[in-house]
């Protein structure tokens, strides 16, 4: 499946993430197109799982803040998540933490064997579910709109008694004084529990990231055994990371 969208496409989801649904009529309208093809791209958004269509239109399937975050650098995220993939070895148990980034991960492990993912994401689940080379286990608890997540004191209680070898973890922004951080209190938990219980833990991050920082602080970068980033981190900031012993890697 491709997970590449159309100019046409992202068009819809512009519409979408404003207007919350819209009419087959409306967009026929807007394009310039016929209802026919609207229905089409409809049809291929749906499979793509950004939307879920209706009679007569669409309405977004998940929160407009994942859909804008997904819109952001996608080409970056999908070349991060593709290396990230390319670590999981066969047989592999894995955490992935929520993040549009995080959540890409599971699309790249088609050619993987016997892979067990354990995520508080529902985006993961999403990726996955289709994929029978996948073994999933969703992690309960509070379930985060915002985020496609789940947090809280069950979420923490489930990955207390998991060991897993990978784990992949995401951030809404990173710097060396602040290190990771994060706008949700609960998010920071889930990456901490996520850290103690993996032999490995990853950021995946897209370099637009970096110099920025949330409302609370998760980890020191130090804490990060690799940080996949992508190409085009400033090389300023690459040298201030590799003085600072942090292990980081340019996709």
């Amino acid at each position: 499946m491709s997970i590449e969208l159309k100019e046409r496409e992202k068009i819809i989801l512009d519409k979408l993430s404003t207007d919350g649904s819209v009419s087959v009529g409306e967009l026929a309208r807007v394009l310039g197109l016929s209802e026919v093809t609207i229905r089409g791209d409809l049809r291929g958004l749906e499979d793509k799982g950004w939307i879920n269509r209706k009679h007569g239109g669409a309405a977004v399937s998940m929160h407009r803040l994942i859909l804008e975050r997904q819109r952001i650098f996608p080409e970056r995220k999908n070349a991060i998540a593709k290396a990230a993939a390319k670590l999981v070895q066969d047989g592999d148990v894995i955490m992935i933490e929520a993040g549009t980034t995080t959540a890409l991960i599971a699309r790249y492990l088609t050619d993987k064997q016997d892979i067990h993912i354990v995520t508080n994401s529902t985006l993961v689940f999403s990726y996955a579910r289709m994929l029978p080379n996948l073994q999933i286990t969703m992690i309960g608890g509070e379930f985060r709109r915002a985020t496609e997540s789940t947090v809280g004191p069950i979420a923490l209680d489930t990955i207390s008694r998991i060991n897993v070898r990978l784990a992949f973890v995401g951030t809404d922004g990173f710097t060396i004084e602040r290190g990771m951080t994060t706008h949700l209190i609960e998010g920071a938990e889930i990456v901490k529990a996520m850290k103690a219980h993996a032999q490995t833990t990853i950021l995946v991050a897209d370099s637009s990231k970096y110099g920025k920082f949330g409302f609370t602080n998760v980890l020191p970068l130090s804490a990060m055994d690799l940080i996949l980033t992508d190409e085009y981190l400033e090389t300023k900031a690459e040298s201030q990371l590799l003085e600072a012993q942090i292990n980081i890697k340019k996709i």
